[in-house]
């Protein structure tokens, strides 16, 4: 099966809709699907519930969604690179729910394995589990968390041959897989297509079996955050 689409437009097409639970891969900047994200900012959907590790920078990644306001909450671990979000967040218009960043890894990873819940000792005794069920485990207390199921997500990965297996390049690799396998439609950015059947079966980083949609992005700008470098000598 061929799952390639001509553009990040027609990828998205027909399967975004305002008031969608969406999550988005990456880490900071850093394996983020930039094409699909704007494609996503151009459909014009509002109303977002966007899971994400942080929420970008201003004016790039999911910083876009904020400047138009198409997100109405974000499901975060990290927000502090983005004045916006800062400003929208104290100002009261746009809601935010905290988790820990390996409680959300764990949230879509087993959201994705079909796992509905598990019990985790982070954050017991904190905010984080406030109206959450707690059980004692070996003497230990334990915070039960849901998974999660996005409707839609959003991926980079670095290469997929045309039925979706794809492979992930260092760093960028991040939240990317957890991303893909937890969404019910899963839309993958990459920066090389192949045929299927080039890619050695164990070089495989995910399986296409949780990718539906493919979108090639060849020259993604891959932004730093804050670019610090050294004075010359």
């Amino acid at each position: 099966m061929n799952k390639v689409y001509p553009s990040a437009a027609a990828a998205l097409d027909g399967i975004v809709r305002d008031g969608q639970l969406i999550a988005v891969g990456g880490f900071g900047l850093c394996g983020i699907p930039e094409a699909l994200i704007e494609a996503l900012k151009d459909s014009g959907v509002k109303n977002l519930t966007a899971i994400s590790n942080n929420a970008g920078v201003d004016g790039f990644g999911l910083g876009k969604l904020l400047a138009t306001r198409q997100i109405k909450k974000m499901i975060s671990s990290y927000v502090g690179e983005n004045k916006e979000f800062e400003r929208q967040y104290l100002a009261g218009e746009l809601e935010l729910e905290f988790t820990p960043q390996g409680t959300l890894a764990e949230k879509l990873r087993a959201g994705g394995a079909g796992i509905p819940a598990f019990f985790t000792r982070t954050g017991v005794g904190t905010i984080v589990a406030e109206g959450k069920e707690t059980r004692e485990f070996d003497g230990h207390t334990y915070v039960m968390e849901r998974s999660l199921l996005p409707e839609v997500s959003l991926v980079k990965a670095y290469i997929a041959d045309k039925s979706g297996n794809l492979q992930f390049r260092r760093t960028a690799r991040n939240f990317n897989p957890n991303v893909a396998m937890a969404g019910k439609t899963t839309v993958v950015e990459v920066e090389k297509i192949v045929e299927t059947g080039a890619l050695d079966p164990d070089q495989v980083h995910l399986p296409g079996i949780f990718v539906h949609r493919i979108v090639l992005n060849a020259k993604p700008e891959k932004r730093i955050e804050q670019r610090t470098v050294r004075a010359k000598a």
